[in-house]
């Protein structure tokens, strides 16, 4: 029985844990080829177990995201070893600081901006490339509903989600005529490290885990998925 991720080259950013470690579970389960990129690799390593267990292809790649040149680096590789990618997740993301903007430290905005945009800016401009090589290419970037209401003490966090709505919207208005399809998706509520962070009073049972949303990302990822530049719920 062929699965729908059959024969696809997956990358996903922050696949150590989170929705990053649920949507790469997922991808494989569904037969993509999964490429999972992170900083942790104790939690890269769960992750590859779980693969090979199902009987799944993974490739792990310990790497920081901030270090710009080895997101050109990987670039190289897998057109080296794949010659394409037919789908991007760009998840990996941190918090920064809850603060008021004017107390913001200036270090941890300028990593926030980072982290959560320039990034996913260096991936699109490292792998449109390979994209473009997809007979379907699916970008697919993680964003916030923080973004969307009146959030005191988010200013660096919404920020940059609201900044990457509007670069992931431009690229995918740039692509129209193309094969490659670029889409938002905001995950809403999630049990994750962050969300931890975020509500350190809150009961992580009282929240929905990771996998409730890993049948939107596969739906976006899908060769037959036509939306482009639109912003869609995970739940």
């Amino acid at each position: 029985m062929s699965k729908r991720l059959d024969g696809r080259i997956a990358l996903i950013t922050g696949a150590s844990r989170g929705i990053g470690a649920a949507v790469a579970k997922k991808y494989a389960d569904e037969g993509a080829h999964v490429i999972l990129a992170a900083r942790t690799v104790s939690g890269l390593e769960e992750v590859d177990d779980y693969v090979k267990q199902i009987g799944g292809q993974s490739t792990i790649v310990p790497i920081n995201l901030l270090e710009y040149d080895k997101i050109d680096q990987l670039g190289g590789v897998i057109a080296e070893r794949f010659g394409k990618l037919d789908i991007l997740v760009g998840n990996a993301g941190i918090l920064g600081q809850l603060a008021p903007v004017d107390h913001t430290d200036p270090k941890v905005w300028e990593k926030t901006i980072a982290m959560n945009l320039t990034v996913n800016f260096r991936l699109i401009r490292s792998f449109a490339p390979l994209l473009n090589q997809s007979q379907a290419g699916r970008a697919i970037f993680v964003t916030s509903g923080i973004v969307d209401i009146e959030s005191p003490f988010w200013g660096a966090y919404s920020a940059s989600k609201a900044a990457l709505n509007d670069l992931v919207r431009t690229y995918a208005a740039e692509i129209k005529k193309s094969k490659v399809r670029a889409n938002i998706i905001d995950p809403g509520i999630l049990r994750t490290q962050m969300r931890a962070e975020a509500m350190p009073g809150e009961k992580p049972q009282s929240v929905p885990a990771p996998e409730v949303v890993t049948e939107r990302f596969v739906q976006l990822a899908l060769a037959n998925f036509d939306e482009n530049g639109k912003i869609f719920k995970g739940q």
